[in-house]
């Protein structure tokens, strides 16, 4: 583990908190909506009151943490919580934005690609201590522990993961099987699925390009499922602008307006998913997360989920560190209150409520017995992948404290200039890999010294 030099990881991080500021001053009007009880930090006279920020607010989840809430609450009558729920898009910003002002949570989902730079900028809590006290030690997935451990400078433990997840292809069945079109299992089944599939006289498209926020996440996971590679390569170059990339990117992007809908080129999670459900395009790449709302909107048996296609040599490749976590805020007045929240979170009893619900996979591995478990299908699918000996998981850097910076603000922006054709599929890989790679210099110098 490299030496953490403080000094310079918060000079190297000053910029990153004022953009934070910035991004939150420019949000607009998706401010943070909460429910429950009133907030309260400190210690009172009456039960203790803990704040959770939930990073994905929505119809649909909004409810479930509502229920888990409400559970703990029953369990724990001398611990208030407050929900407050921020929408996806913004969730970043107002984060950066509360730890610039210390002003932070007690708790919080947090993101995987989060962990690092929130950790240096010294915003959390380790758990470490907490964690091996606790019953969850010998039941949450260790490999998942270890991998939020491994990405941090000081090799601690900043979150716990309540549910890990895998990107897919969900497909309508119905469609398929009336056009007689073969379900993909390679990159060439995909792309012409994709052709075939596409029927614009009867407003239904192949497929749905998320050329959105959000859209950096899903084109870099297939980008490596296409090629096989390592996100580095052996002397330490950024495979991002690697050839294989090069070829896939100017194919896939390509099939903009073709194949899929002009509105691609701005859809994020939201809309990208209603196309789906609508019954607009026959395939969306996203994960096993999405089930919940797929399976409001659409009969069983019309819709299922493949994983990403296999590479060339017939391998499945997928993005190791795909989980959701929650974290203890190191403001935090109550910090056992906050830990207890973290381990109900974990239970047997709220992963099953909200993995259940939301298609998500589970990190205890008391609920793997569930009948829901045994008898989900894209539950089946994440398990033919991550349980496949042959499969290959590469890990991005998310270590670098602005990985997910140069994600949000150069990756992203550089999709829709390829699909409008402003940039070139190898332009745009090279400006990503330059981003990366002086990243990776600037941390190399400040924590190899």
């Amino acid at each position: 583990m490299f030496k953490f030099n403080k000094k310079l990881a918060k000079s190297i991080l000053a910029l990153s908190m004022v953009s934070g500021l910035v991004l939150a001053g420019c949000s607009g009007g998706n401010e943070p909506s909460s429910g429950g009880k009133e907030s309260g930090g400190g210690k009172t006279d009456g039960p203790a009151k803990i704040t959770f920020w939930d990073e994905n607010a929505s119809p649909e989840r909004t409810p479930l943490w509502e229920e888990v809430i409400k559970q703990f609450e029953e369990k724990n009558p001398d611990i208030d919580v407050e929900y407050v729920g921020i929408p996806n898009k913004s969730a970043k910003s107002k984060y950066d934005a509360a730890i610039a002002a210390n002003d932070t949570p007690d708790v919080g989902s947090v993101q995987t690609t989060w962990l690092p730079e929130f950790a240096i900028r010294e915003a959390l809590l380790p758990l470490d201590d907490y964690f091996e006290g606790s019953e969850l030690k010998d039941k949450i997935n260790a490999s998942a522990i270890e991998f939020n451990k491994k990405i941090t400078q000081d090799g601690k433990l900043y979150g716990v993961p309540y549910a890990q997840n895998l990107d897919t292809i969900w497909i309508r069945t119905d469609w398929f099987e009336e056009a007689g079109v073969k379900e993909p299992e390679t990159f060439d089944e995909f792309f012409t699925a994709i052709e075939q599939m596409t029927d614009k006289d009867n407003g239904r498209y192949g497929y749905t390009i998320r050329g959105g926020a959000g859209g950096s996440f899903q084109l870099q996971r297939l980008m490596f499922a296409y090629s096989g590679l390592d996100y580095f390569s052996e002397d330490g170059k950024v495979n991002i602008n690697d050839p294989k990339h090069v070829e896939f990117v100017e194919k896939y992007l390509s099939y903009y307006e073709k194949f899929t809908p002009k509105s691609d080129i701005t859809n994020g999670y939201k809309e990208m998913i209603a196309g789906f459900d609508t019954g607009v395009v026959a395939m969306v790449h996203h994960n096993v997360g999405s089930y919940g709302e797929h399976k409001k909107s659409l009969e069983e048996g019309t819709f299922k989920t493949l994983p990403l296609p296999k590479t060339e040599d017939g391998k499945y490749v997928a993005e190791g560190g795909n989980a959701v976590n929650v974290a203890v805020f190191k403001s935090s007045k109550n910090p056992d209150a906050a830990w207890k929240f973290v381990e109900f979170v974990n239970s047997k009893e709220a992963q099953s409520l909200w993995n259940e619900s939301t298609g998500q996979i589970p990190t205890n591995s008391e609920v793997l017995d569930d009948e829901w478990v045994q008898n989900a299908q894209h539950i089946k699918v994440a398990f033919e992948v991550y349980e496949n000996a042959e499969t290959k998981l590469y890990e991005p850097p998310f270590y670098l404290p602005d990985y997910r910076s140069i994600l949000d603000n150069i990756v992203d922006p550089g999709i829709q200039q390829v699909m409008s054709n402003e940039k070139t599929a190898k332009e745009f890989l090279d400006e990503w890999a330059k981003a990366i790679e002086d990243s990776k210099a600037k941390y190399d110098e400040t924590f190899k010294k």
